[in-house]
């Protein structure tokens, strides 16, 4: 190999930098009026955000969805012109010039290559090995303490426990006779371009092995396996090595994985009989799912899965790749024998396609091979059965190259079609490539997410060929082009398909279809390789594939390549779409042609052609596509090109249409508004820079258990950049939404319709905007507080906060009532530090209103302020000696903590609360906790729940516990008090602070609360704690309130009845006793219903014949009073005539506990009990206080009660005692009642005896 000095000049960009930079971070924002949060209108625009998410992921196809269109395909777009060409040569890095002593002979051997890991070239030279940073351009390292050629180096992953912590990563040095280990410390560092870059730190690890075979494609997983080639026998090996040597192996040993103990389970890829197939590579995926590795020769690719330490399975082996191939594309002239050899494979990896697709394998003449596991059903699906089994891979598709390249000398001589006066020249014939050159000797190539940089020797000495692809998405995405008739700048030659399956439709999927240039680098490539870069996190929010550029071109770098060749190192960067727009802008600001940028406009649909407009128009940090490391900085195109972008989003915009919806027979019509692409351009851009983040959570866990940022700090300020910059450009530019006289005017529609389209349109807008700018605020929010540490913040929150916070998404922060409480309590937190370090609370509170108002308004700074004053009051109150100062301290805080309520957490106040009850602040005590229950239920829907009864499962509880918190602090303020002053000893202390005079004070402050709600606490725990007396002696005025308030319990009934005795009312006092005695929800013993009852009707008999005018009513009362009275006793001799059997079992036991428990009626005791138990002497006592006359009934009673007195066998003179003794005492109770003692009846049945 020999080096070569680069050429003298190389491509370079304009870029205007913004001076924003890192000033928004550091919160230099001018003051702003407090702001509204409306939470409903921030959903709604986060809704069409989300909208937006779920079109990006489906608006491109991923790799193996485009595949699916048929076994083959050739359909290609290339153009003439220079801007649509995919890829851009930015750099040319020359080769140090220090390299160059090292030649001072003819006899050497060199090899180099890539080592993009650690972003150093490794150069060789006999046996010296030097590491070329490429990005600080001439600084070389140098490694020479082993004698043999360097043939090959790579760097690899480390094994875990191996090394030391400081060892990130091995490289592997191959000789023809050794292999060599050296440890790696890789850290970043600003070299003096102000560039960031690797520095490296090489560590001896004494670990070396011999070889009789040169290694070569050395490559790594990431759990630190090390497998390799062998270049003469094709065979696999790999490089085991451990801490330490074992009885059951060495520390480095070499492993033949192909001829292994059981030679036949991973067959050789040759023989040395067979040299043309020696040429061997590797290539390993660590994707956990999949963790397969594939070795191919020339026309064969064996499929590996990797296992335990120091095994792997030999799974399959892909032969006759050329019939297969021909069997896709039967008739391409590309598949010939000669040509067909296989010269690089690629993992595809799992982001890349959903739908199975793991391999590209690569011939010299440029065809594609596309490898997906094999299914039962003949479907592309994951390789992964359900089983648990790798399925085999298959050939699925074959890609044919392009075969009309324009030569890269034509493309320096760029075309460009006249424009016609009216508009576009649409349907100009494009003229062939004059030298056309078909790909026939391709060496080497790169592949990353869907493009490919394919490397052949070129047609002059010192120069190579690349071929470059990438998809082309005006063709094969869902981008809401409008449709014509006239194909514009058309691929030459025409899309062709071979081998198209019978009955398939195009319509259904459109076929691949992919941007083709070749272009032309100085030197011999040695090696390629794509530019390491951070990729955006796996993000919770519907992702897009990672071919839709469009979705990601304003939130990540664009993929570069860097060609290492003889001369130097080429950088080759993707052109996205928004640079193929920047470049026709220029064109339409320096040439006046406007057909190209109308052209992209039809290409790539008139949203999306917004949305990148207004990117452009407003900067964006990834607007450079020149060095990655300069990431993070806001870049604007010029003001000239600016304005242009500005003029073509709002002419492109269109204007909002009103749809209308007519319901078939009825006269009733309606519609909706088809936005703008103005608006829908807004809302592409918007969503586009805020996915990385939205739908994740704010906060994951970290170190030592506390929580920590879930989303980076770079990633957040970076787009906190974009958004401040659409935010001023969008309030800079209002008249872009609005409409003008001219649009109206245009309409073809109905003015009214129209207008109304308008309104909707402005009002979505606006959405987005208020969405926009409570994002900005967030993430500066986020960052306070992560400069704050964020960990340990949450950790002093409270366990309801720190779950809130814990589980919290940004959207949700942004856009919820949950994200403004947790918010606010973690802003409590950052106060309440401040304090703790005796720092003032306006710095901090400045900040937060500058920097996120919406999350710390103008009012809540005030508020903090007072709480922090009041803090100090307290403490200066804490520290006086002077009962009158401490008084007016005392006083002064809780004034300030009254008017900051809205912003002390529970915990705040509980503490200020012991504080005054410590200090014998009765007034701070119980004024402050009523205060704050009034201020966190500042409309009353905790107290409205509380009046409505407090119904399950009803949202408005939250506010309601709130209340009884604070309810519960005064509470314990007045216990505190008691125990004070049970506790006292005569002491010599002002009358204010004596520990009674406190404590009434303290009572008196509590009963003149206007809370009914607290009034109601207060009762209940004074009735608890045994005060029930002293309450009604008081007669608060919500006491008769509380005690009628349901649920109503005997306590509760007990003190109302005896409340309005106490009251002079003892109708209303008869009322309650009567509720309390018949209540059947009231656990009450038989007695004690008689008992309520005879009171009722003692109170009932007291009530005045004048009093309230209700006379009537009254003597209606008693009179009902003293008839249930009369059961009641009627229901207690019943009760007591049969309390014997109240245990016997069954349905007899049941009726007797139930007569003890509850009021019957007459009928029921008679039906119930003394008719079915045959209780005669009770049927009697009924008949008698019900007077119910029934002779017949009566008689028969006597009939059964003289058959029981009189006993057979025994003389008339006992039989006559037996019916004295029984009918005497019933006399005495019932004479002369008819009802129950008919003494007529006697006489008649003692005559005719």
């Amino acid at each position: 190999m020999s080096l070569a000095r680069p050429p003298t000049s190389s491509p370079s960009t304009d870029q205007h930098v913004s001076t924003h930079g890192s000033l928004f971070r550091q919160g230099q924002l001018p003051s702003k009026p407090t702001p509204i949060v409306d939470l409903a209108s921030l959903q709604s625009a986060s809704r069409v955000l989300h909208d937006q998410f779920v079109k990006d992921s489906q608006i491109i196809p991923d790799v193996g969805e485009l595949l699916l269109g048929g076994p083959s395909s050739a359909s290609y777009s290339i153009f003439p012109d220079d801007y649509r060409v995919p890829f851009q040569k930015r750099r040319l890095v020359g080769v140090p010039e220090a390299l160059f002593q090292y030649y001072n002979t003819t006899n050497v051997t060199s090899h180099m290559g890539l080592l993009p890991e650690i972003e150093k070239v490794w150069i060789s030279i006999d046996h010296k090995l030097f590491l070329w940073d490429y990005v600080e351009g001439q600084d070389i390292s140098s490694f020479v303490d082993q004698p043999d050629v360097i043939t090959s180096v790579a760097v690899v992953k480390p094994k875990s426990g191996v090394f030391v912590d400081e060892i990130t990563s091995v490289m592997v040095i191959c000789t023809p006779v050794s292999i060599l280990l050296v440890g790696l410390s890789v850290s970043s560092a600003i070299g003096a371009n102000s560039r960031a870059h690797k520095e490296i730190k090489m560590y001896a690890t004494d670990m070396s092995v011999s070889t009789d075979v040169e290694m070569t494609s050395v490559a790594g997983t990431q759990d630190g396996r090390i497998f390799m080639c062998g270049s003469q026998d094709g065979s696999l090996y790999e490089l085991h090595y451990q801490q330490s040597e074992s009885w059951f192996g060495k520390r480095v040993q070499l492993i033949n994985h192909s001829v292994g103990g059981v030679q036949s389970l991973f067959p050789r890829f040759t023989s040395p009989k067979h040299e043309g197939m020696s040429y061997a590579k590797l290539s390993i995926s660590t994707s956990k799912p999949r963790r397969e590795q594939t070795a191919y020769s020339k026309n064969s690719i064996s499929v590996y899965q990797l296992g335990g330490e120091k095994t792997i399975q030999h799974t399959q082996t892909l032969s006759n790749l050329y019939k297969s191939a021909q069997e896709k594309a039967p008739g391409s002239p590309v598949l010939n024998p000669s040509s067909f050899q296989i010269v690089t494979l690629h993992v595809v990896d799992l982001r890349e396609s959903r739908t199975g697709v793991q391999l590209i394998a690569l011939t010299m003449n440029g065809v594609r091979l596309y490898f997906s596991a094999a299914s039962p059903s003949f479907s592309y699906a994951p390789s992964a059965s359900t089983t648990g089994a790798v399925r085999p891979l298959q050939l699925v598709h074959v890609r044919i190259p392009p075969s009309n390249l324009y030569h890269p000398d034509e493309l320096l001589r760029p075309y460009r079609p006249a424009a016609s006066a009216y508009g576009p020249a649409r349907g100009v014939p494009v003229p062939s490539p004059s030298r056309p050159f078909v790909v026939s000797g391709i060496e080497s190539s790169c592949y990353l997410d869907g493009l490919m940089v394919s490397a052949q020797p070129g047609d002059t000495e010192g120069t190579d060929f690349l071929l470059c692809v990438s998809p082309d998405l005006t063709r094969i995405g869902t981008l809401g082009q409008v449709q014509t008739t006239q194909q514009q700048y058309p691929a030459h030659p025409p899309s062709t398909t071979y081998n198209a399956p019978y009955g398939s439709s195009g319509a259904q999927r459109p076929p691949l279809t992919e941007y083709a240039t070749l272009l032309a680098i100085p030197g011999r490539t040695w090696a390629m390789a794509s530019v390491p870069r951070s990729p955006l996190p796996q993000s919770a929010a519907p992702s897009p594939a990672v071919t839709n550029e469009l979705a990601l071109q304003f939130s990540e770098s664009p993929p570069q390549f860097m060609i290492l060749t003889n001369v130097g190192l080429t950088f080759l960067t993707k052109r996205r779409a928004l640079d193929y727009l920047k470049a026709v802008i220029e064109e339409v600001q320096s040439d006046g042609v406007v057909q190209p940028i109308i052209e992209f406009r039809d290409s790539f649909g008139r949203d999306q052609t917004c949305a990148m407009l207004l990117g452009l128009a407003c900067g964006n940090t990834f607007l450079d596509i020149g060095d990655q490391s300069t990431t993070g900085i806001l870049y604007t195109v010029s003001p000239d090109v600016a304005n242009i972008a500005k003029q073509a989003f709002y002419d492109f915009g269109e204007r909002p249409i009103w749809a209308e919806r007519v319901t078939y027979g009825t006269s009733d019509t309606s519609g909706n508004a088809i936005f703008s692409g103005r608006r829908e351009g807004f809302a592409i851009y918007f969503a586009r820079l805020v996915r990385p983040f939205w739908k994740d959570k704010v906060t994951k866990s970290g170190s030592l258990g506390l929580q920590e940022l879930n989303i980076e700090e770079g990633l957040l300020a970076t787009v906190q950049k974009n958004l401040y910059a659409l935010k001023e450009f969008m309030d800079k530019n209002p008249h872009l939404f609005h409409s003008t006289p001219g649009d109206l005017a245009a309409s073809r529609g109905p003015a009214g319709r129209e207008q109304e389209a308008w309104k909707v349109e402005q009002h979505s807008v606006s959405q987005l905007q208020s969405l926009l700018t409570r994002t900005i605020e967030a993430i500066s929010f986020v960052l306070l507080l992560n400069d704050y540490r964020l960990g340990e913040l949450i950790a002093q929150c409270d366990a309801d906060t720190q779950k809130l916070v814990t589980g919290m998404t940004y959207e949700n922060l942004i856009t919820t009532l949950d994200g403004m409480n947790a918010s606010r309590a973690l802003v409590n937190v950052v106060i309440d530090q401040q304090i703790g370090q005796q720092i003032s609370v306006d710095t901090i509170s400045e900040v937060l209103q500058q920097r996120c108002g919406s999350f710390c308004s103008a009012d809540d700074v005030m508020l903090y302020k007072l709480a922090w004053k009041a803090r100090e009051n307290v403490r200066k109150a804490v520290e006086s000696r002077n009962p009158t100062e401490r008084q007016n301290w005392l006083g002064e805080s809780l004034r300030l903590f009254s008017k900051g309520a809205r912003v002390l957490e529970f915990d705040k106040i509980r503490d200020i609360c012991t504080k005054y009850q410590q200090l014998g602040y009765a007034k701070g005590a119980v004024e402050l906790p009523l205060s704050c229950a009034q201020a966190l239920d500042a409309d009353g829907i905790g107290l409205e729940y509380w009046l409505a009864g407090c119904p399950p499962s009803d949202d408005r509880s939250e506010y309601a516990r709130k209340r009884s918190n604070c309810y519960q602090l005064v509470l314990e303020s007045l216990r505190v008090f008691e125990e004070k002053v049970s506790q006292s000893t005569p002491q010599n202390t002002s009358p204010a602070e004596d520990p009674e005079t406190v404590r009434s004070h303290a009572y008196d402050l509590a009963f003149v609360s206007e809370d009914e709600m607290f009034h109601s606490t207060l009762y209940d725990w004074l009735i608890e704690r045994g005060h029930a007396d002293e309450l009604l002696a008081m007669r608060p005025p919500f006491l008769e309130a509380h005690l009628r308030r349901e649920p109503g319990t005997v306590s509760k009934y007990q003190l109302l009845w005896q409340f309005y005795v106490k009251a002079g009312q003892p109708l209303r006092a008869a009322e309650i006793l009567a509720v309390l005695a018949e209540s059947e929800n009231i656990d009450l013993a038989l007695d004690a219903r008689l008992e309520y009852l005879t009171l009722a009707v003692g109170n009932a008999k007291s009530h005045p014949v004048t009093a309230d005018g209700r006379h009537e009513t009254a003597i209606a009362f008693l009179t009902d009073l003293e008839e249930k009275l009369d059961v009641a006793q009627v229901q207690l001799e019943v009760y007591n005539s049969l309390l014997p059997h109240i245990s016997d079992p069954g349905e007899d036991g049941d009726k007797i506990r139930y007569l003890g428990k509850h009021l019957m009626t007459m009928s029921e005791l008679y039906q119930l009990y003394a008719e079915p138990f045959d209780l005669p002497i009770m049927k009697l006592l009924i008949l008698h206080v019900s007077e119910h006359r029934d002779s017949q009934l009566v008689r028969s009673i006597w009939d059964r009660i003289f058959e029981d007195a009189l006993e057979k066998d025994t003389d008339p003179q006992t039989n006559a005692d037996h019916i004295i003794a029984i009918i005497v005492p019933l006399g005495k109770r019932f004479y002369p009642s008819e009802y129950a003692f008919p003494l007529r009846e006697f006489r008649v049945k003692s005559a005719l005896d």
